[in-house]
């Protein structure tokens, strides 16, 4: 029998009527003769909600106890489904995280997936069962209560439908599938019929609407991971390992070069710690500690040094300033620099396709279409499919659409 693991975000659950709308599509595909998983995220903005309320009472809220309190959102959602499909006539059980077997690090608020126990979910799918699966979550050794960061549900996801052997998942929003850019940014953006791990990763990682280390966990898994609209029935985008070579053997080139998408991402931050001595080991003396309190670091910035001493500016996401800011003033002693600064202003906005690095042209045409638009761009990045560059966050919309509009990625061939 076909298993899917279907996973439904937040507006998706928004309200009674969506919440019925999910189970009726889950209805359809278990009629079909499929077993089905679904993974749920709380409703609507309810995460922020909480969040808000905890802020409140508390200027600091204490990680464990803010992720127990976080993880009752999906809670919410994961037994409102399983009450309206037991409503349709279906056999439903909702479970937690951790009854469904997610076990994680103890990494509070950003949690990684150990290992998943799927013992339970099987069992209640031999017994003709749909599974309602609380997303977002997990279960420490300890038997606390974590999450797994913002859109960790799709993580949830991949993970069970890994360790189930799953034939698909499929991610249902809001959207109708993966598109060559955000539509609500650039109206002519192109939806994809599929596309490979590696590109989606950059694209996710950079600003697409999925969560990345899902799409980590779908290519080391080979899990196919189908993107598609919970609201409106319409052809969503296939996220799988796309073959090297064409049916009749030859390579096909043009696909392996081309731009796949224009990604953004505004939740961006620079730091810069100004005039470290240029020795060995000061970048690691930096960098451990911000490691160490799960800061994650992404572009990288080093001047040229100036009589042995020199500049060193990195991103962050601006949800880490505060904390990477507190760290690093920390260091500033020790590491025997004048100071730091920082600018929570910026973005990015990152061009993919397969074999950019390798082929001349598109570093250069990037820069063009950025510079003819007027717009400055502070630091560079780059990764074998994808150029990235931070700019200001009042222009990144419109680099999005110069880089869309220059790549020609509203064409079918572009």
């Amino acid at each position: 029998m076909t298993l899917l693991v279907h996973k439904y975000g937040g507006s998706s659950v928004a309200d009674a009527d969506r919440i019925l709308n999910v189970a009726r599509r889950i209805c359809r595909d278990r009629d079909s003769g499929a077993d089905i998983v679904a993974v749920v995220s709380a409703m609507g903005d309810t995460t922020d909600e909480l969040i808000e309320l905890a802020n409140t009472v508390s200027p600091n809220p204490d990680p464990r106890e803010l992720d127990l309190l976080l993880s009752t959102g999906e809670l919410v959602s994961c037994t409102l489904l399983t009450m309206a499909l037991r409503s349709l006539g279906y056999q439903a059980i909702s479970l937690s995280g951790s009854q469904a077997g997610i076990h994680t690090d103890t990494m509070y608020g950003r949690a990684r997936i150990s290992r998943v126990d799927p013992d339970r979910v099987k069992n209640e799918l031999s017994r003709g069962r749909i599974a309602v699966v609380a997303g977002f979550q997990g279960i420490t050794e300890d038997l606390d209560i974590t999450t797994l960061g913002r859109g960790g549900s799709d993580t949830t996801a991949v993970a069970l439908a890994a360790a189930l052997n799953a034939d698909r998942c499929d991610i249902y929003t809001d959207v109708e599938g993966i598109y060559t850019a955000d539509p609500r940014i650039v109206p002519e953006a192109r939806k994809m019929r599929e596309i490979g791990y590696m590109e989606m990763l950059e694209l996710a990682s950079y600003g697409a609407k999925m969560h990345p280390r899902s799409i980590e966990l779908g290519a080391a898994y080979r899990v196919p991971i189908y993107v598609a609209s919970s609201l409106v029935d319409a052809p969503g985008t296939l996220i799988h390992q796309i073959p090297d070579l064409l049916p009749d053997g030859e390579h096909s080139m043009e696909e392996r070069v081309k731009v796949t998408g224009i990604a953004s991402q505004s939740n961006v931050a620079k730091i810069t710690v100004r005039s470290v001595p240029d020795r060995p080991g000061v970048a690691a003396a930096l960098f451990e500690p911000l490691a160490a309190v799960g800061v994650s670091v992404d572009t990288i910035v080093q001047n040229t040094s100036v009589e042995r001493f020199t500049d060193i500016s990195f991103t962050v996401t601006r949800d880490d300033l505060a904390l990477a800011l507190r760290e690093v003033e920390g260091l500033i002693p020790s590491l025997g620099a004048s100071g730091v600064v920082s600018d929570a202003t910026l973005a990015s906005v990152s061009v993919v396709g397969s074999g950019m690095q390798n082929t001349p042209g598109y570093a250069s045409r990037m820069f063009r279409f950025l510079a003819d638009g007027n717009v400055n761009i502070d630091m560079i990045t780059t990764s074998e499919i994808r150029i990235s560059c931070i700019v200001r966050e009042s222009d990144a919309a419109e680099a999005v659409r110069l880089l869309h509009r220059g790549f020609q990625l509203d064409r079918e061939d572009g």
